[in-house]
């Protein structure tokens, strides 16, 4: 299955969105009706740096994911799922069709607002801790009002609070063991946190006068990590919570993974979910299954070199006799099974068992059948230099989690 992923805030650029323009005017027409100014000249530009401010940066990323997600009508099939990170949110419940998109850019545009009114804090990206030793951290140094406002994913966390308690704690992380950088979010004030608690009132109020349709497309929800319901009530609450609530991008994501999706593609000029989900998928284990695994080999490595790729899709519990086989190829499947398997197998079992699921039942109670097949060769690690915490603040470059400049940031801070 797949998902369409979107970004929010702190993804913005000057020039995003800029090889899309062309293709959609009409869009950006109907932006610039609901904004009162030319979004296009905001993101190709970013006159008077207006991308920093909160009032400008989130219509404008809102904007540019229509833009994406026109594209992606086009261009892409269907998705099974949509999620968005924070203000991502709202490109994901457009796209399910919740409201249209001047609906949509109004409530963005309110949004931002209201969240652009609550100064005197910040945020702050910490890597290479997990959130129970973050949690630990604040603690133990009585960290007053810094709470974690995503969990973006297992050793990522952001956090949340006033610019001087974000600044007495930092020397506390940085001298953490394991810890890849303690890193400002390019934020104006200390979102999804309890002191957004009078925005998310205001917007609340607003929500209320809004009419929602019921979704086409499941979307997950930031403060849950599970599908919004079918409940507009219930849309509205979490859209109002999300603004004081952490952004549970972790939970999104792996509930994604056991629902079945393993395809993500994040509509953005960015890579930065990709990143992110590619960690949150490395760190989640599914258990072990070897009757699966068994399957998968019989299909892969017996089936298909004597069928071709018909076999990969062939149903588990539909018999052989459905692709045709005789008997001489029933001897070859025998022959190729004891080559793959390193035992002896008689074209008799491959005839009694005639389905992927039967073969593979058979050949589980039997003791000498290898259950996996070896474990491939890793790939060569980046050559280490002698502080590891530079070679994983480069990893985090190269996989697109933080930015050059973050990252300059964070080794000039190392020194």
């Amino acid at each position: 299955m797949r998902c369409y992923v979107f970004p929010g805030q702190g993804t913005q650029k000057k020039g995003m969105g800029r090889s899309l323009f062309a293709r959609f005017p009409d869009l950006l027409r109907r932006a610039d009706q609901v904004l009162g100014y030319p979004v296009e000249e905001l993101c190709r530009d970013n006159p008077d740096r207006r991308l920093s401010e909160t009032a400008y940066a989130q219509p404008a990323i809102y904007v540019v994911n229509a833009l994406h997600w026109s594209a992606a009508q086009e261009d892409l099939p269907p998705a099974d799922f949509l999620a968005g990170h924070s203000l991502g949110e709202y490109s994901a419940l457009f796209a399910a069709g919740a409201f249209d998109f001047e609906t949509g850019l109004t409530l963005v545009q309110r949004r931002a607002e209201l969240m652009g009114q609550i100064s005197g804090g910040g945020m702050a990206a910490v890597v290479g801790l997990p959130e129970q030793v973050v949690e630990e951290i604040l603690k133990r140094h009585d960290a007053a009002g810094v709470v974690i406002a995503n969990y973006n994913a297992p050793e990522q966390v952001v956090l949340s609070g006033s610019h001087q308690e974000l600044a007495r704690i930092k020397p506390f992380f940085e001298k953490a063991e394991g810890v890849r950088g303690f890193i400002p979010v390019r934020v104006s004030g200390p979102f999804h946190s309890p002191a957004m608690a009078p925005a998310a009132a205001r917007f609340r109020d607003l929500l209320a006068s809004v009419d929602l349709a019921a979704l086409r497309t499941p979307v997950v929800s930031n403060v849950t990590g599970r599908p919004f319901g079918p409940d507009a009530q219930d849309i509205r609450d979490l859209l109002a919570d999300q603004i004081a609530q952490p952004v549970r991008w972790t939970d999104c994501i792996r509930h994604l993974l056991n629902a079945g999706v393993s395809t993500f593609t994040e509509l953005s000029d960015t890579k930065v979910l990709t990143a992110l989900i590619d960690r949150i998928t490395a760190a989640h284990q599914p258990a072990p299954d070897p009757r699966r695994d068994l399957i998968q080999r019989i299909k892969h490595d017996i089936l298909q070199p004597e069928i071709g790729d018909e076999a990969l899709d062939f149903d588990d519990h539909a018999s052989f006799r459905q692709l045709g086989l005789n008997s001489i190829i029933y001897v070859r499947l025998a022959r190729r099974a004891a080559t793959v398997l390193g035992v002896p197998i008689k074209p008799d079992v491959i005839f009694q068992h005639r389905s992927c699921a039967a073969l593979a039942d058979h050949l589980l109670t039997r003791d000498d059948i290898p259950r996996a097949a070896a474990p491939k060769t890793p790939p060569a690690p980046l050559r280490d230099y002698q502080d590891e915490r530079v070679t994983a603040l480069l990893r985090d470059c190269a996989n697109g989690t933080l930015s050059v400049p973050r990252t300059i940031e964070a080794i000039r801070a190392l020194a």
